[in-house]
């Protein structure tokens, strides 16, 4: 035999015995990516709960929900702050000619709707905490407490009618002020006939909502 042969030969036996000795389970298909060490094959279901009261507590949905509410108390009362500045110099503005009179009006009726609006927000708020007590047992509220609450709401329930009903007379008065200037207009030939028409329908609607 050649020497060629037989050195063909004998690399032939060598790859055969290293490919007996090699283990199967651990031989992948190409293109698979192998797990680093250490990590889990399946994926982990996120966690429900993310959070938790000092306590150790489940969070307290009913406080949460009413969240949004509180803020948007907070930005009625930033809000009509503001207005109230504006409107507290408006006649001063309009005496001296800066402001248009019309202007003027609109800054005032601004205050007394956010008004009206800021109060049946706070009696939202206080109706919310006396269902919440209603849902509670005889044992975890108290009489105090509920007696409180009761008195809190009757005062938001008066406080959100005076409001409602000054809101309303305001939007007559410069509803009618609206209809009557517009009329002057159009007498001095300055104004159209659709927008007497218009405050018109606007006045009339106002009075149909007080009845």
């Amino acid at each position: 035999m050649t020497g060629w042969l037989r050195t063909l030969l004998a690399a032939a036996l060598i790859s055969t015995a290293i490919a007996q000795e090699l283990p199967t389970e651990d031989l992948r298909r190409p293109g698979e990516i192998e797990p680093a060490q250490g990590e889990p094959l399946e994926i982990e279901p996120p966690l429900l709960i993310t959070t938790r009261e000092p306590d150790g507590g489940l969070p307290d949905a009913s406080r949460k929900a009413g969240a949004p509410a509180n803020l948007d108390i907070a930005k009625l009362e930033k809000d009509l702050a503001r207005a109230v500045r504006n409107a507290g110099g408006a006649e001063r503005l309009f005496k001296a000619g800066i402001i248009s009179k019309v202007e003027m009006e609109e800054r005032g009726l601004r205050v007394i709707r956010l008004q009206a609006s800021l109060e049946n927000a706070r009696l939202e708020q206080v109706k919310r905490t006396a269902e919440a007590q209603k849902e509670q047992t005889a044992a975890d509220a108290p009489a105090v407490e509920v007696t409180s609450t009761a008195e809190a709401l009757a005062e938001a329930e008066q406080a959100a009618a005076r409001a409602t009903e000054e809101r309303h007379r305001a939007e007559l008065d410069a509803a009618l002020r609206n209809l009557q200037r517009q009329q002057k207009l159009l007498a001095l030939g300055s104004g159209r006939k659709a927008d007497v028409n218009r405050a018109q329908e606007k006045l009339a609607e106002l009075q149909r909502g007080k009845n």
